[in-house]
C-alpha cells in the first residue's frame, strides 16, 4: 500500500472514531468489542445476611447445634441467642407470662407457625423451643441435648407466641 494512501486511511478511521464519540457512540476499533461485565445475579443463598427470614435463621441456629449439651438448663438463652439477642427474659415462664399479658399467647394450640416460640410448664422456670411450622420444634433438653421433636413432646404444653425480641 502506498504511504499516502495508508495515512489517508488512518486519518479517515480516526475521524470516524472521533465522530462516533461526539455523537455519544462507541469508538470504532479493530479488536473485538468488550462489554462491561454483567452484574452479579441476586443472591439466593440462605445465610444470616442473605435472603432467609429471622425464623429460618433461628431454626438453622438450632439445627447447627443438634446434639449439643452446651445449653442444658438454658432454654430461654438458647432461643434468644438463636434470634440474635440475649438477656431479654429471665426464664421461659417469664417470656410466656409476658406473651399472656400482651394478649399474644396462643394457649394449647399445637399448630404454631414457623419461628414461633413454643412453651411448656415443666419447672418453675418453664421451657421454650422454636417451632418449625410443620408440627415439630427445636429445643434444648430433647433427650438431654438440643434436638428436634414433634409437638407436644414434653408434658404440660402451654402454647405458642411470636418472639417479642
Amino acid at each position: 500500500m502506498m504511504p499516502s494512501l495508508s495515512r489517508s486511511l488512518a486519518r479517515l478511521t480516526a475521524t470516524a472514531a472521533l465522530g462516533a464519540l461526539a455523537l455519544g457512540g462507541a469508538a470504532l476499533t479493530t479488536s473485538p468489542a468488550q462489554a462491561a461485565p454483567a452484574p452479579a445475579p441476586a443472591s439466593t443463598s440462605s445465610s444470616v445476611y442473605g435472603t432467609q427470614s429471622r425464623a429460618d435463621n433461628a431454626i438453622a441456629w438450632f439445627a447447627n447445634r443438634n446434639g449439643s449439651t452446651a445449653y442444658q438448663g438454658y432454654c430461654e438463652k438458647a432461643v434468644e441467642n438463636a434470634y440474635g439477642t440475649t438477656g431479654i427474659y429471665a426464664s421461659a415462664i417469664a417470656n410466656w407470662n409476658d406473651a399472656v399479658n400482651r394478649g399474644a399467647a396462643h394457649r394449647g394450640d399445637l399448630n404454631p407457625p414457623r419461628g414461633a416460640l413454643v412453651f411448656w410448664n415443666i419447672s418453675s422456670y418453664g421451657h421454650v423451643g422454636i417451632a418449625t411450622g410443620d408440627g415439630y420444634f427445636w429445643a434444648t433438653s430433647v433427650n438431654g441435648a438440643i434436638g428436634k421433636q414433634r409437638l407436644p413432646w414434653f408434658s404440660n404444653y402451654l402454647g405458642w407466641a411470636q418472639p417479642n425480641f
